[in-house]
């Protein structure tokens, strides 16, 4: 029977399985396929999303990835997914720097790992550009029996931000899955009801694309900190909490100023290592 060798790792909850690209040849099986069956929860590993690392990455950047979500959708980025992978190729010597750029399909993306054993990351520069989020529809969205007012925004994929003073667990469990598939959103969107503790502070919950409810989600509190940033309701260095974890979000940017980049910084860590029988 055939074996490959995995790698389980998370970030704030936000978990993931690692695989080398020659570990993915001995499958048979598309990426796609392979991330559908790895991610199952009762029959598989059990993950969020799965990450290849592509050391064929052109010159534009040290190194690639192939990254996939638990329905085996692709994914333009992942800011959890991110940090795991910048430890996981470090460690593993793919590359030789703690500093360096990958490859995704949001374009060049920066980590760096931390002597703390946090990894902060440039997520880049936020898009509020409706055609390239991409969005098409009002600031008002209906849901089921609500209205809510929204904010899209893409940190390389998109999100649909809605600032909330009721439970914003039981929105997203409620009203997430419709959002996700809403025509405003012909990629469909990443959903997060955030409630504002204070002006540097905030909790979020998310409805993921491609994956539902999950613990964490990096370019969502990116996200979340710009909308909260433009509608002055944070600082521009937040604490955002999640299900599974904090993280830090710094943006300097303003409305007038969308060219500045989003910081993030948090904790990945490895969960196991096995060998996974096709």
């Amino acid at each position: 029977m055939q074996s490959i060798k995995i790698t389980k790792m998370q970030g704030l909850g936000n978990d993931f399985v690692i695989l080398t690209y020659d570990e993915f040849k001995k499958t048979g099986l598309s990426m796609s396929e392979l991330a559908v069956k790895l991610c199952d929860r009762h029959f598989g590993i059990g993950a969020d999303g799965m990450i290849i690392p592509d050391l064929s990455s052109s010159q534009s950047a040290d190194i690639g990835w192939y990254f996939y979500n638990s329905d085996g959708s692709t994914a333009q980025m992942c800011g959890n997914g991110m940090r795991c992978f910048a430890k996981y190729v470090y460690d593993n010597k793919f590359v030789n720097k703690k500093s360096f750029s990958v490859k995704t399909l949001a374009g060049i993306i920066k980590p760096e790992l931390l002597e703390d054993g946090t990894v902060r990351v440039d997520m880049g520069a936020p898009i509020l550009e409706d055609e390239r989020i991409p969005f098409k529809g009002e600031r008002v969205l209906k849901a089921l029996d609500r209205e809510f007012q929204i904010n899209p925004i893409s940190m390389g994929n998109p999100h649909c931000i809605i600032f909330t003073e009721d439970d914003p667990l039981y929105l997203a469990q409620t009203y997430g899955p419709t959002i996700e598939k809403h025509e405003f959103f012909p990629e469909k969107t990443n959903t997060e009801f955030v409630k504002v503790l204070k002006r540097n502070e905030v909790d979020m919950r998310v409805y993921e694309r491609g994956c539902g409810i999950t613990l964490a989600c990096g370019t969502g509190a990116c996200a979340t900190v710009v909308a909260g940033v433009l509608n002055n309701l944070t600082e521009q260095k937040v604490k955002v909490n999640l299900l599974g974890g904090s993280v830090i979000i710094e943006w300097r940017g303003s409305s007038d100023n969308l060219e500045e980049h989003v910081y993030m910084t948090g904790r990945a860590d490895y969960s196991f290592f096995a060998e996974y029988m096709l």
